[in-house]
């Protein structure tokens, strides 16, 4: 719970500083922009993506894991079907077994386009499950940073910073 506390803390202090910096800094003539330091803005924001959990980085790899999966789910079902269509090929020549290799090539083709259904449904569901246990994780840190947030706005409308009100010394570790 603290090391999730702390990584909240971070981004809210660094998204604190940013705003800090976008209010100090000088106004461009004759416009509402205004310019900044380059290198403390990207500092400020490196630090921003160090402090991120490692979750975001878990959803990226589940994602590109899952266009793998679907890849080599395509390049079989592709490799299926060439192959099914060259044994077509085959069992057509030869005159004996034309009706055979009609119906046997059918069925391959079929084999193959269940075979391909049923591993890009298993990677859809294994992607879904993943994504679903992130959805649940980033929920739960969402609603802390909102209870945080909201504590803090409460203790500055009363001037008061007291640790336990803000949730910095909490027993419940089950808000995380």
């Amino acid at each position: 719970m603290s090391e999730q506390y702390g990584i909240l803390l971070d981004v809210e202090a660094g998204m604190s500083h940013l705003d800090q910096l976008i209010a100090d800094a000088k106004a461009v003539p004759l416009s509402s922009s205004v310019m900044v330091n380059r290198g403390d803005i990207e500092a400020l924001l490196q630090n921003l993506r160090a402090a991120l959990p490692d979750e975001l980085t878990q959803a990226r790899w589940v994602v590109r894991e899952r266009d793998e999966i679907l890849l080599r789910a395509r390049e079989d079902a592709e490799r299926l079907l060439t192959d099914a269509q060259q044994t077509q090929a085959e069992l057509v020549a030869q005159e004996a077994v034309v009706a055979a290799a009609g119906d046997e090539a059918h069925r391959i083709i079929t084999d193959a386009r269940d075979h391909a259904r049923r591993i890009r449904l298993e990677a859809e569901d294994y992607v879904d499950a993943k994504l679903a246990n992130f959805e649940v994780v980033l929920s739960k840190t969402l609603s802390t940073v909102e209870r945080g947030r909201a504590k803090l706005r409460g203790a500055l409308e009363t001037d008061e910073l007291d640790p336990v009100q803000l949730g910095v010394v909490a027993d419940d570790e089950d808000d995380l």
